[in-house]
């Protein structure tokens, strides 16, 4: 079959009033997708509606062909796992028995493992990296820690879907990576499918095959994170009136600083973000270039700086800008930024640049070159 799971027409809500209406989404065996959104938008009815803790007002899941409302509870514990947002609280429970717990649909009334059941508890944990901890409290590690455990137990469950609610939400930068690498490992190595929420549009942008948006009565968009991830769907989903998403970046930028530029960032290749960013949080406005439109640095200034010169890719840097952007020096701007401009066969004229305004030249304290860092008052002469 070619969709592994389907949700048609479905209508999800609480107390039989609408939420979200409509959902009609395809998503292959082994696709990892990713639900992105405001907080209170539905993410979370969604997932609980899929799982049957809410029941759907309208439409249909369908799981590999079969009607989700034809399975039963104890078939579907063996083909779809669930990890939530809400910390369990077992109570005397050691690591190693919260992530065996994922095995009780396999185990009988008794709850007996067998030596089978116990080596795929093992395999589990050393999957997640959690097997140094196995013996402790499971109440009585990180945050991180439990998150490992929590989805040890979702393997164990030998799955072909798993469900996660803002999985990373308690989890710092390392060990949010990791659990998003085991994930997409789960996926590309044994195809289970994963369906997930995450805020971090950066994370998901990285790790997702599909992306859902979720906003209002109906989902805005639908499709892969390159049809997904621009600048004008990122604003309107998370309604951004100040600042702007960075699709290239995969970043949200804070809003340019107001006013007239009284300083020209040079760089390329990277070297002036760094620059832009530290004179955008101090308040300070600049222009930028010249910068070529292929360049790292010109998505950055383009959203950053007052005014950009702009040089069309693959193409020789003209004398006529350079004495363009030269008058634009010697009329408007007090200090040129050399921030690691790397010159070239197509823009060696920079150098008339640089030569034109040796006595502008000057570094500071929030200004970067060659890895020193200079007080604002310094100024290179000559």
């Amino acid at each position: 079959m070619e969709y592994y799971f389907q949700m048609k027409g479905v209508t999800v809500g609480y107390d039989r009033k609408p939420l979200i209406r409509d959902i009609d989404i395809n998503i292959r065996k082994g696709e990892i997708v990713t639900m992105i959104g405001p907080n209170g938008a539905g993410k979370s009815t969604i997932i609980r509606s899929i799982i049957r803790q809410l029941s759907l007002i309208g439409g249909d899941v369908i799981l590999d062909g079969e009607n989700m409302r034809s399975i039963s509870f104890r078939e579907l514990s063996t083909r779809m796992a669930v990890v939530l947002t809400e910390h369990m609280k077992p109570d005397l429970m050691t690591c190693y028995e919260v992530a065996a717990s994922g095995r009780y649909p396999y185990t009988g009334r008794m709850g007996i493992l067998s030596a089978d059941d116990e080596r795929r508890v093992e395999d589990a944990l050393r999957l997640v990296r959690a097997e140094s901890f196995g013996n402790r409290n499971f109440m009585e590690v990180s945050d991180g820690q439990r998150q490992r455990v929590l989805l040890a137990r979702a393997i164990c469950q030998e799955p072909e879907i798993i469900l996660l609610d803002e999985p990373t939400s308690f989890l710092d930068v390392r060990h949010k990576i990791e659990l998003l690498s085991i994930l997409r490992q789960l996926a590309k190595e044994k195809a289970i499918t994963v369906i997930m929420s995450l805020h971090e549009i950066d994370l998901a942008m990285k790790i997702s095959d599909k992306i859902m948006c979720v906003k209002g009565e109906y989902i805005e968009q639908f499709g892969t994170p390159a049809e997904v991830f621009n600048e004008e769907v990122i604003n309107e989903l998370y309604d951004i009136k100040r600042g702007v998403f960075d699709p290239l970046l995969g970043s949200i930028e804070m809003p340019a600083p107001d006013g007239r530029p009284s300083i020209l960032v040079i760089s390329s290749g990277g070297s002036g973000i760094p620059v832009y960013r530290r004179l955008q949080k101090e308040g300070i406005p600049f222009a930028a270039g010249p910068l070529y439109t292929n360049d790292l640095d010109f998505h950055l200034a383009k959203e950053l700086a007052a005014k950009v010169f702009e040089v069309e890719a693959f193409s020789e840097l003209t004398e006529t800008e350079c004495e363009r952007i030269i008058r634009f020096i010697d009329s408007d701007i007090d200090i040129v930024i050399n921030a690691g401009v790397k010159i070239g066969r197509w823009n060696r004229e920079i150098k008339k640049i640089l030569d034109a305004c040796r006595d502008k030249l000057a570094e500071g304290e929030i200004f970067m070159r060659g890895g020193e860092t200079l007080r604002m008052s310094e100024k290179q002469k000559g």
